[in-house]
């Protein structure tokens, strides 16, 4: 194998889904995989690395990224050369993608985010709130409460003739509404259709407020394979909306570019099997070395401790360290 053959990873772990992205040489996507996390994040990324395991074990790794809420614990769990937050991955990942793309508006299980790019990029961001009206976990209970799978919302949205307001600054709101709205008799079709017109219209009064929304709009994330909310994001902005082939895995294609960007070769990588074999845990505890009481998460494995997150000083800087029983 030549260096032409190396390949760069992402992943992107969420509080709903872990993404895994290969990228070659010239940034083209080998392999990728997305599923969700059950609560069960070490697991989900074991899981997907080994998903991609044919490409890692045939192609050199030259670097790895992690992104996402998890992005500390799975960096220690699979050796990431780069760890970056989430606006900095979307960002390199969409320019990869469309590098005149001006606003990104991403939703992802229980967190969404505007970024606005300029030049390529980012100049400003916004992410939602406590209320998770404006993710797709309120799709997911709209699902729920009609009975069909989530991944069929979309196409019965775009059934709709006559789509029904739907209350959405509250997800408690929004499903009493759906049930009186169900018990008035409206289609199931109306009544998703006004669900998603509701999403987008919460989405841009809380994380898209006082942005400049400018074309070309990529929408991003899970939630963009509705065709439902994209469509409802086009009559609320008046703007053509584009989503990207790769729309669910654009964080974790620009955690890979990050890597990739570091130019360190070979990547701190672990290999695949050495991932898949990994006694990894988490431990936590609240530090009471000063006023701060800093709630501490640490990343152990075979009993010593290769990571640390949540400290405010140095006491808990990453150190391999044994862990007391």
């Amino acid at each position: 194998m030549n260096a032409q053959d190396m390949v760069w990873v992402g992943i992107d772990v969420g509080s709903i889904s872990c993404k895994v992205a290969v990228l070659d040489r010239s940034g083209a996507c080998l392999a990728s995989v997305y599923r969700r996390t059950q609560g069960r994040v070490i697991e989900a990324v074991k899981d997907g690395v080994n998903a991609v395991g044919g490409v890692l074990r045939s192609h050199p790794v030259a670097g790895c990224g992690t992104t996402g809420s998890a992005r500390q614990l799975v960096g220690a769990l699979v050796g990431a050369d780069v760890v970056k937050n989430e606006i900095t991955a979307h960002a390199y990942g969409a320019r990869h993608l469309r590098p005149d793309a001006q606003t990104l508006l991403e939703i992802g299980g229980e967190d969404s985010k505007i970024i606005l790019m300029r030049d390529g990029l980012p100049v400003d961001f916004a992410m939602n709130t406590v209320c998770a009206a404006g993710t797709g976990a309120f799709l997911d209970q709209l699902a729920g409460r009609l009975g069909i799978a989530v991944e069929d919302l979309g196409a019965l949205a775009l059934q709709s003739s006559h789509e029904v307001a739907i209350a959405g600054r509250c997800t408690v709101f929004a499903e009493s509404d759906i049930i009186f709205k169900q018990q008035a008799g409206h289609r199931m079709e109306d009544i998703v259709a006004g669900a998603c017109r509701s999403l987008a219209r919460n989405y841009l009064n809380d994380v898209g407020k006082g942005k400049d929304i400018a074309p070309p709009v990529l929408l991003l994330g899970g939630v963009a394979a509705n065709a439902g909310i994209e469509r409802a994001f086009a009559d609320a902005l008046g703007l053509p909306i584009e989503v990207p082939r790769e729309h669910n895995i654009v964080g974790a294609m620009g955690a890979a570019l990050l890597a990739k960007s570091v130019s360190r070769s070979p990547s701190s990588m672990r290999t695949v099997e050495s991932i898949l074999a990994s006694d990894f845990t988490t431990r936590a505890f609240v530090c009471d070395h000063c006023s701060n009481h800093c709630e501490i998460v640490q990343f152990v494995e075979d009993g010593v401790t290769v990571g640390t997150v949540g400290g405010r000083c140095e006491r808990w800087a990453r150190t391999a360290t044994a862990v007391a029983p």
